[in-house]
């Protein structure tokens, strides 16, 4: 399989398809993002990933009446979207299951009739639906699936040139793809060849190539995410989006795969500072930042013996400045790494003290 180019050719008059390969041709910008009725501000993270990190992209936010955020885009419906030069609805929402359910069948079906492709990062295939299948084709729209894998190999753990950069994390949700997105603009602004290697669906919708991994089938894990990065000869870093936690009953198998799959040379932890228990969870309560450091350094070792970590990533919004510089500051002491919230204070630090264990 071949690594897919972030860029996005103009719209043309397309026939009906109905793509398993993240083809950016298929479901180019501008963008509408379809928040539906997204009860809270994790439902909503695919389309507030994109608002986040690109923002030229985006013309338009599609809200149902129960919806509860908002991006602090224009509401429009989809026949305002597409007048104002949308191509594409992004079905930005995010649930458990990753569900369609019939509110969302009927606004897609409304979404292609007014020439609209549309682009879903749910579990749930858009192809599923044939009242969806037969509007995208009695309108010649594109259907797009991110979280339909490529064909990817088993891992092999061979040992690969180039340098590699994983997040990990306390919990799911805590920062990993916004931290390893602000990674690559730091590390780009300092003229360092650094590139994000996207893992979920919200990054491959930025970066416009990646991997779904947690649609991967269990051996093929390790095996996609040496796929998604290659050997590397410029003397550049791949950063690579991390996913869920080895600490959460739910989703560690995924996290494990990618650690042994990235075959990283160094990490960066992320956390919520205060988070209660583990996202979906509540009879689960976070581990300590030190154990989640050594379990995830222990793990990473056994295809790269020499993997460092770097830094700390604090999700403090939920924080007064006050108490968000505080705990930053705890965490650099516990752990004698930098220790940086990406939103408030960038990662100019996690990315020295990379340059200076990394000095070549």
């Amino acid at each position: 399989m071949k690594m897919l180019q972030p860029h996005f050719p103009g719209a043309a008059h397309w026939l009906c398809t109905m793509s398993t390969d993240p083809d950016p041709s298929l479901w180019p910008p501008p963008f509408l993002l379809y928040l539906g009725n997204a009860p809270d501000e994790l439902s909503g993270k695919t389309a507030r990933g994109l608002a986040a990190f690109r923002p030229q992209w985006c013309v338009g936010q599609f809200r149902g009446p129960e919806c509860r955020i908002s991006l602090d885009l224009p509401d429009m419906d989809f026949a305002q979207a597409r007048a104002a030069g949308a191509n594409t609805m992004i079905v930005g929402v995010a649930n458990a299951g990753g569900k369609i359910d019939p509110a969302t069948v009927a606004h897609v079906v409304a979404a292609l009739d007014a020439g609209l492709n549309v682009a879903s990062g749910l579990h749930d295939r858009l192809a599923a639906y044939p009242e969806i299948v037969a509007a995208a084709q009695r309108n010649g729209r594109h259907l797009f699936d991110a979280r339909t894998p490529p064909a990817t190999p088993v891992g092999k753990g061979h040992k690969r040139a180039g340098k590699r950069l994983l997040t990990v994390g306390t919990d799911c949700s805590t920062g990993k793809m916004y931290t390893t997105l602000a990674l690559e603009t730091e590390m780009r602004a300092r003229g360092l060849a650094a590139d994000f290697r996207a893992t979920g669906q919200t990054g491959i919708f930025i970066a416009g190539r990646g991997i779904p991994l947690d649609a991967v089938v269990a051996d093929f894990i390790s095996g996609g995410v040496e796929w998604l990065s290659p050997d590397r000869h410029d003397n550049g870093w791949d950063l690579i989006e991390g996913q869920g936690s080895l600490f959460h009953p739910s989703f560690a198998g995924v996290s494990l795969g990618l650690l042994h799959g990235a075959q990283p040379d160094a990490l960066v932890l992320c956390d919520e500072p205060g988070r209660p228990h583990m996202r979906g969870l509540a009879h689960y309560r976070l581990p300590r930042l030190a154990d989640t450091l050594e379990a995830n350094l222990a793990a990473a070792r056994l295809t790269n013996p020499a993997v460092v970590a770097v830094g700390v990533s604090l999700n403090t919004s939920k924080l007064s400045a006050e108490d968000a510089a505080r705990v930053c500051a705890e965490a650099e002491d516990r752990l004698g790494l930098p220790a940086q919230d990406p939103m408030r204070d960038g990662v100019a630090r996690i990315v020295d003290r990379l340059q200076a264990c990394f000095p070549d």
